[in-house]
């Protein structure tokens, strides 16, 4: 195949990308007390030297008590943010990928213990547990503890919990902001119906639920420096009878698009256990459709997106305009080298591994 349009160059507002890849953020549980460890150093290391035209650092809580797990990354005082910077510092001493983070607080999904060891919540009297704030004081399920219902005053700490977490990011040369309203964290608890129960100006239409979504993009994008983009994770449907659905997330999108939102992630669930979910290849893929059909800002489908031609399809039908990939870039951390080779593309190698080019893909390594 020539000139694949995976490989194509493209433009989120001020920021160039190399090629239509992102690497999704991926939570590694690994830090202490917020701060990155050197396993970030050797997981974003590797990922940087990927081919990927975007690398995303995981969930970054903008608050202790927003982190998923005592063992998440955090950009809240002045020890997380040298930590990331240590990091950032040795990831760019050898590559010049763009690095963007999300930026998330867990609400009444927080608290839980790492995967590994089960991933249940743990309760607010125990080590490495706190009490949890939602919307409503309505709990994940029943082996949760029930999650105190945000006041005013709560908002606006919530909000300026963001704009301190987007200014330590800029200050330490993070090059974009995805803000998380997916997967049944705070902001997406805010949009579903189904945990948001307020009665006052939050609460109700959709109009009401995303005012608080809204008002977080809109201080953020106030924070981060105007060169620089800020874009949302989307939770596009609940899979859920009575929850969120496709229409009103797509009315927030144009609301985001309107208030300058660069990009619109576009993944779904998570909020429910009884959701249900048709899982399988590109699965997500016709709701990111869906939402690029009703704005201009530049979608991103993710979900099972795991072999080059299906990647390739993706973006030159017009699904969407970039692919995001998580777990196949773990399992092949050189997967937009090996993509490029089997669509006929070209990426960017650092010069300690080009001698590593297969004799078959002679033009592989972009010089």
């Amino acid at each position: 195949m020539r000139n694949p349009v995976l490989f194509n160059p493209f433009r989120v507002a001020g920021l160039e990308l190399s090629n239509r890849i992102v690497i999704a953020p991926m939570c590694q549980y690994s830090a202490e007390n917020g701060c990155m460890t050197d396993w970030h150093l050797m997981h974003l290391g590797q990922l940087a030297l990927s081919g990927a035209g975007l690398l995303t650092i995981e969930a970054t809580a903008v608050v202790p008590e927003g982190r998923i797990t005592f063992a998440d990354v955090g950009l809240y005082d002045d020890a997380t943010e040298a930590a990331m910077a240590r990091t950032l510092e040795g990831v760019r001493r050898y590559s010049d990928v763009p690095i963007a983070i999300q930026l998330a607080h867990a609400g009444r999904k927080a608290s839980t213990d790492i995967p590994w060891r089960g991933g249940k919540q743990i309760p607010p009297d125990h080590a490495n547990g706190w009490q949890t704030e939602a919307p409503s004081a309505v709990a994940f399920n029943s082996d949760y503890a029930p999650p105190n219902a945000l006041d005013q005053g709560g908002l606006e700490r919530i909000r300026n919990a963001f704009v301190s977490a987007a200014r330590r990011a800029a200050n330490i040369g993070i090059d974009a902001v995805q803000i998380h309203a997916a997967h049944g964290y705070l902001l997406h608890q805010f949009l579903s119906p189904l945990s948001n129960l307020r009665t006052d100006n939050y609460g109700g239409t959709i109009a009401n639920r995303m005012r608080f979504p809204l008002e977080i993009f809109d201080a953020v994008r106030s924070a981060f420096p105007a060169s620089r983009p800020v874009t949302i994770r989307v939770s596009a449907t609940d899979w859920v009878h009575g929850g969120l659905e496709l229409s009103e997330v797509i009315a927030f999108a144009k609301e985001l698009e309107a208030r300058g939102c660069d990009a619109i992630h576009v993944s779904s669930g998570g909020l429910d256990p009884k959701q249900s979910i048709p899982v399988g290849p590109s699965y997500q893929v016709p709701l990111a459709r869906a939402i690029k059909n009703e704005v201009k800002v530049p979608v991103v489908a993710v979900g099972l997106i795991t072999e080059p031609a299906q990647a390739e399809a993706i973006v030159s039908t017009g699904d969407a305009d970039l692919i995001a990939i998580a777990r196949a870039a773990l399992y092949d951390p050189r997967w937009p080298w090996h993509a490029a080779a089997a669509l006929g593309g070209q990426v960017s190698a650092p010069p300690q591994y080009l001698r590593s080019q297969p004799s078959q893909y002679r033009d592989l390594f972009r010089t």
